[in-house]
């Protein structure tokens, strides 16, 4: 007893100390007793500076991505800002090379950082008629943009600019694809020793250059000695070069990071974005003792304060509530031919003018589609229409026949601002009735899915399951069952579905504004052929297992409904995306209006049902039929086939 007395005052103690009002008082207030100590940042200084990469090389639309980083950077607001050359596209005469700065200077002056330049060949390289100018463009540069080298100090750090595009001595060639065109003149590199010599004391030291010389090759091997020198200085923390169009981290190299920029308006492939081929600018943070460098994709910043509450209420009710309408139908003709044509009815709910593109799309070039494309302008509240004639010429149902959709692109007008909507997706509708039945087939077959993406999906309008008694029934195989597992599913706080979370069965429906799920806690065996079977009769809800009833829920009222798809092969979410998959196979999948199995009944499940006027859904899964699984069933409420789902022998 005494222990625990005595532990419950040192409880007291510590809480009280945690915030004891006479520890760190000016940092930290509160009049809270915890017991949980927040620890306080350390209050040494730390800055930031951006540098910004190539904007050379690029088509002019490149200017627009410059804008675009310096609007950006203006977001982070970093102390300064430095670049690695290649500002303009140069390789010109003098009136050319002076047009493009002024269109770069006019940009960067938007900054409300101050901007440090560094030269690049296309900065410095002359072309043009008569004999070429001592230096090339190296007096054009220092007159408008600065010293070809210099350094500044700033919060304890020196910021070195260096210049790698001086000429040969002997020949006065500027060339960056020889070694002898590469070396550092000895006058710049008398300077250098004499700047970190300055800059000793200093806590870091940034160099910047255009060309990575580091990494040899053509550049030769006069980057080792500058190195060197870089070493014995013992306070330089990274360099920072550009040229190469790419990002590149060459690691540490006696305490020295070497890092490469990729472009901010410069040419670029995009060859493999996620691995620096981008147009990105870098932020570092400066600390004692450390630095952090992070990449940001150009246009990749938000102004928060751009994001205004009428902007989030209007963009908010224009996704929400935009809803192209199709109008008619594409149908097979006897030879199986497609044509048809369809109207898209737009209108706009917002406050503001909406863009709206339209764009047919397929992966079947035989389709032809009269506009290949519509752009539309709808005021506020206005409506707009668009026809779209669609036609495909004869040819079997085969694996490569593929449906035909349409993209929205739909950009919000705001007032400074143009805001793009997520693109949708829309699948044109089709007269499913002349959908031609595949060929009959005599081995047994069934669907296989594979867990990730496979499954069939059943738009809502196919279904047409009236209120009141209804089964939903099928033979299901597992390879494994997950914690949450759909079998065939429409429920989204309404409608109904067949679950086998971990294996136990469970048939749910949604009755008045609630579930009422019949469930079972005998797993089912994975790998094996099950029937399982729902049934509503009004005033239960019932699930079979193999024919045989293994739990019961009273329950009536009216079905909640809603407008998402039928998933068979899984269940599906709010945005009509199917989730919860099954890995394994199904067969036999069937709707009927009537509850086809009584209270108490056990019964032999047929290996194939047979159809009759209340089946509203029959997959046999024999064989496809285009994108469609064939729909037996008098209602001909053919299931889009998704992802790789295949019929193949049980």
């Amino acid at each position: 007893m005494l222990k625990r007395v005595a532990s419950i005052v040192l409880f007291a103690a510590l809480v009280a100390a945690a915030y004891d009002p006479n520890l760190d008082e000016p940092r930290f207030t509160t009049n809270r007793k915890s017991a949980v100590t927040l620890a306080l940042p350390e209050e040494r200084d730390s800055f930031v500076f951006a540098v910004f990469g190539d904007r050379t090389g690029g088509p002019p639309e490149g200017l627009s991505v410059l804008e675009q980083a310096v609007a950006d950077v203006n977001l982070l607001h970093p102390d300064l800002v430095m670049t690695v050359g290649d500002l303009i596209q140069g390789y010109n005469d003098t009136p050319q090379w002076l047009a493009q700065k002024d269109d770069y200077k006019r940009i960067m002056a938007r900054l409300k950082s101050p901007w440090f330049p560094v030269s690049g060949n296309h900065d410095i390289y002359w072309r043009g008629d008569g004999p070429k100018p001592a230096g090339e463009h190296e007096s054009n540069y220092e007159q408008h943009f600065g010293p070809l080298w210099y350094a500044f100090e700033h919060k304890d750090a020196w910021f070195i600019a260096l210049h790698s595009d001086e000429s040969n001595p002997q020949t006065g060639e500027k060339n960056f694809n020889k070694p002898e065109c590469q070396r550092m003149s000895d006058e710049q590199y008398s300077w250098l020793a004499q700047t970190l010599e300055t800059a000793k004391q200093a806590k870091h030291v940034f160099l910047f250059l255009h060309h990575p010389r580091w990494l040899k090759k053509n550049y030769g091997e006069d980057w080792e000695r500058v190195h060197e020198l870089l070493k014995r200085a013992g306070n330089v923390t990274a360099v920072f070069a550009g040229h190469i169009h790419h990002m590149r981290w060459d690691g540490k190299r006696d305490g020295i990071e070497y890092f490469t920029l990729a472009t901010v308006g410069g040419d670029q492939s995009g060859l493999v974005p996620a691995a620096g081929y981008l147009h990105q600018y870098s932020l570092v943070t400066v600390r004692d003792g450390r630095i952090d460098v992070a990449a940001y994709p150009v246009g990749g910043a938000i102004d928060p304060r751009a994001i205004t509450g009428e902007i989030v209420d209007q963009t908010t009710q224009l996704a929400r509530e935009f809803s192209p309408q199709l109008k008619g139908a594409l149908a097979f003709t006897a030879e199986r031919a497609v044509e048809g044509r369809i109207e898209v009815e737009l209108r706009n709910p917002s406050a503001r003018s909406i863009e709206v593109q339209l764009a047919p799309e397929s992966d079947d070039s035989r389709w032809n589609v009269t506009p290949d494309h519509a752009h539309l302008t709808l005021k506020p509240g206005a409506s707009a229409r668009a026809t779209l004639r669609c036609t495909r010429p004869p040819s079997e149902l085969d694996a490569s026949f593929r449906m035909l959709e349409l993209s929205v692109h739909v950009d919000y007008l705001a007032e400074n601002a143009r805001i793009p909507l997520p693109r949708r997706l829309l699948a044109l509708p089709f007269e499913l009735q002349s959908v031609p039945a595949p060929a009959a087939t005599r081995e047994e077959r069934v669907l296989a899915l594979d867990g990730a993406d496979d499954h069939l999906a059943l738009p809502d309008a196919q279904l047409a399951l009236p209120d009141g008694p209804f089964t939903l029934e099928g033979w299901v195989r597992a390879e494994r069952f997950k914690a949450r597992q759909g079998v065939i599913c429409k429920t989204e706080q309404s409608e109904f579905g067949i679950f086998a979370n971990h294996g136990e069965p469970e048939f749910t429906l949604n009755l008045g504004g609630k579930y009422v799920t019949a469930r079972s806690d005998k797993k089912l065996a994975a790998k094996t052929w099950t029937h399982l079977a729902g049934v509503f009769d009004g005033e239960n809800v019932r699930l079979y297992v193999d024919g045989v009833e293994v739990a019961s829920r009273k329950g009536k009222g009216s079905r909640k409904r809603n407008a998402l798809p039928l998933v068979i092969g899984g269940d599906v979410g709010s945005d009509g995306a199917a989730n919860s998959l099954l890995e394994g196979a199904l067969d036999e999948v069937r709707i009927s209006s009537v509850a086809r199995y009584a209270a108490g009944e056990s019964f032999k499940p047929a290996k194939r049902f047979e159809s009759d006027a209340q089946t509203l859904l029959l997959l046999h899964m024999d064989a496809p039929s285009g994108p469609w699984c064939f729909d037996h069933s008098p209602k001909h409420a053919h299931a889009l086939v998704r992802g790789g789902a295949a019929v193949r022998e049980p």
